[in-house]
């Protein structure tokens, strides 16, 4: 009877984990709109960035690197950012980043 249970439970426990995964056709679409958002905030010219970094779900945040020129003319300087995504409300805040010895 106990073995019953036991049994019971964990296939209900592997049934609603599957049930409420994402698909990868909404982890594409939510990175997307990530890259998206942080490109067209950065203000760099031809930007390159990362694949996103996803937080676990209690901070609802997914990270973008980004580097890329930024300025114009003879002014232009090489930028390295960091962009903060939140998934829930898709509102974006980036920051300039250097490494250390840098």
């Amino acid at each position: 009877m106990m073995k019953r249970m036991v049994l019971s439970a964990a296939v209900a426990v592997c049934v609603c984990h599957a049930a409420s995964a994402s698909s990868d056709g909404a982890w594409n679409a939510m990175f997307a709109k990530a890259n998206g958002t942080c490109i067209g905030q950065s203000g760099l010219n031809t930007p390159e960035a990362s694949a996103p970094v996803v937080f676990n779900d209690a901070t609802g945040k997914v990270a973008v690197l980004l580097r890329g020129r930024s300025g114009r003319g003879n002014s232009k300087a090489d930028v390295n950012l960091i962009c903060l995504y939140d998934k829930k409300s898709g509102k974006a805040s980036i920051a300039e980043y250097r490494w250390l010895g840098n």
